[in-house]
């Protein structure tokens, strides 16, 4: 497998998530789409959208309800520069015609690829006191706890695949783990306990885990709120590489709740 390939493979994944065609995000225009629900969309995703951006870099694709296609198409023409649309300029206007439906935008995330040279050259290593194990799906289910939220997900437990934990002395100090997301792509998310921090740990784990991800024939991914300058840096050390953005709107009582939960 080559970059070029990855590539594809999340463009075709894209055009299942957004109801389009991967070329779409490749046109010099942005465009816009009704969003459905598709059992080839990651399998994480509450479908149909009301309104998600998606770029990767070129353009914009627009996928939502239909009755506020036609005015966000005319707002992102309207936008003179890509990255308007993900930053205030484009979202304040946008969240003005979100809030006619009870809605605004909820999330704001960086997707990252393997470059798969910066995988497979990775050499940095962690603590030599520490043990790395890759661990199997029947190994998680004492592991759905609040510290390892990033790494397995207690709702979704049927798409954890594999891990990668950090040992210290028998101690499980890092985990790192696979979703089974898409058909041929699988998310990474990793933890690692407070303490235990600033140690390469989470990079160890993280770009372990890619190289076994793609031994079993899919492409590792990972996400990150652009926010979250460690969980970027991580993947960046990691040997991945910005692929694409999203912005995706969410309910104002989706929103209400996600907020108390904290």
């Amino acid at each position: 497998m080559d970059n070029n390939t990855i590539m594809k493979i999340a463009l075709q994944q894209s055009a299942y998530d957004c109801c389009c065609a991967p070329e779409d995000f490749l046109s010099t225009r942005s465009n816009v789409h009704v969003s459905a629900a598709s059992d080839r969309a990651r399998r994480y995703l509450e479908l149909p959208h009301i309104c998600n951006l998606v770029s990767y870099g070129t353009n914009i694709v627009v996928t939502g309800r239909e009755d506020l296609l036609p005015e966000i198409a005319r707002l992102i023409d309207r936008v003179s520069a890509i990255e308007n649309c993900f930053e205030t300029p484009g979202i304040y206007p946008l969240n003005r015609i979100l809030e006619r439906v009870g809605a605004q935008i909820c999330f704001m995330a960086d997707y990252f690829l393997p470059d798969i040279d910066a995988v497979f050259r990775y050499d940095q290593g962690c603590n030599g006191d520490l043990e790395i194990r890759m661990m199997e799906a029947d190994e998680f289910s004492a592991l759905y706890l609040p510290e390892w939220k990033n790494a397995l997900c207690a709702d979704r437990k049927h798409l954890d695949r594999l891990g990668a934990g950090a040992f210290h002395n028998g101690k499980l100090v890092g985990l790192a783990g696979c979703s089974a997301d898409c058909d041929t792509m699988w998310q990474i998310g990793v933890d690692v306990l407070p303490e235990y921090r600033r140690q390469g740990i989470a990079s160890a784990l993280t770009n372990r885990l890619a190289r076994e991800t793609f031994e079993r024939g899919f492409v590792p991914f990972y996400c990150a709120a652009w926010s979250n300058v460690k969980s970027v840096r991580n993947a960046i050390r990691s040997g991945f590489r910005p692929g694409w953005v999203e912005a995706t709107a969410k309910s104002d009582t989706y929103i209400e709740n996600m907020m108390k939960k904290g």
